[in-house]
């Protein structure tokens, strides 16, 4: 039997978004391509499509084993593909460029930025732009 499934649906299913409308939003802004082209979350996915989808945790290159509608365990969805290993580490890097590049957090984190703060902003943005 050869079945197939929504794209969004299938997203959701592997967990690769909390919801199938964060899914549907993440395919229409450009976020995922289905065998080297951009995808719509109505386009139906079979087995051994290849898809690139980016999310907040980085860019995943995967192969699609297996086919659902239904979201379930975590252990579950991991078994619906298979990543390739050049996009694990690529994935790896960035998380460890991210983790090294430099942050400016206010304590506070909303309202008017005093004088004090506004000289520690300024000479991180100084710091930063000679330094790339």
């Amino acid at each position: 039997m050869d079945h197939s499934v929504r794209l969004d649906k299938w997203l959701w299913a592997a967990r690769f978004f909390k919801t199938r409308s964060t899914a549907s939003a993440a395919i229409d802004a450009g976020h995922v391509y289905l065998n080297q082209q951009r995808a719509k979350p109505a386009r139906l996915l079979k087995e051994g499509d290849l898809l690139r989808v980016r999310t907040e945790q980085g860019e995943f290159e995967i192969s699609v084993l297996l086919l659902s509608e239904q979201r379930g365990p975590a252990a579950v969805a991991r078994q619906m593909y298979q990543e390739s290993a050049e996009s694990m580490l690529k994935r790896a890097r960035d998380k460890e460029a991210r983790q090294l590049a430099p942050r400016f957090e206010h304590p506070a984190g909303e309202g008017r930025p005093s004088k004090k703060w506004r000289r520690q902003l300024h000479q991180f943005e100084q710091k930063n732009s000679t330094g790339e």
